[in-house]
């Protein structure tokens, strides 16, 4: 069982920027995918961005290189770095892990295994 923890959600205005945070509990998979996601009330959970153990990255089209997701293999964490925020990112982020995996172009319709609890992003305009 792998846990994981989100971190470094708050409030901001729009324009902002922030950082978040995942931290994983050992785990010991050849390869493996992790990912940030996204859900807004009354909204669809939507995936912001993937990486896997082999270094290849995928992220949402609403992105448009706002965002940067990176992870520190030795401290088992993953991050998302977060730039010109605006108020159509205000959402309840997720970290999530999916074991023997690499991120395709439909990474996010894959299972993930593990899921983190949430930081909230709020952005206001």
């Amino acid at each position: 069982q792998v846990q994981l923890m989100e971190s470094g959600g708050g409030s901001v205005q729009a324009g902002g920027s922030l950082k978040l945070s995942c931290a994983a509990s050992s785990f010991r998979y050849n390869y493996y995918c992790m990912g940030w996601f996204r859900q807004a009330p009354g909204k669809e959970r939507e995936g912001v961005a993937g990486i896997d153990s082999e270094g290849g990255v995928r992220y949402g089209d609403f992105v448009k290189g706002r965002f940067t997701i990176s992870r520190d293999n030795a401290k088992n964490m993953l991050y998302l770095e977060m730039n010109k925020l605006t108020s159509e990112d205000t959402a309840m982020y997720y970290c999530a892990l999916r074991s023997y995996c690499t991120v395709g172009s439909a990474w996010y319709r894959y299972t993930f295994d593990f899921w983190g609890h949430g930081t909230q992003v709020t952005v206001s305009s």
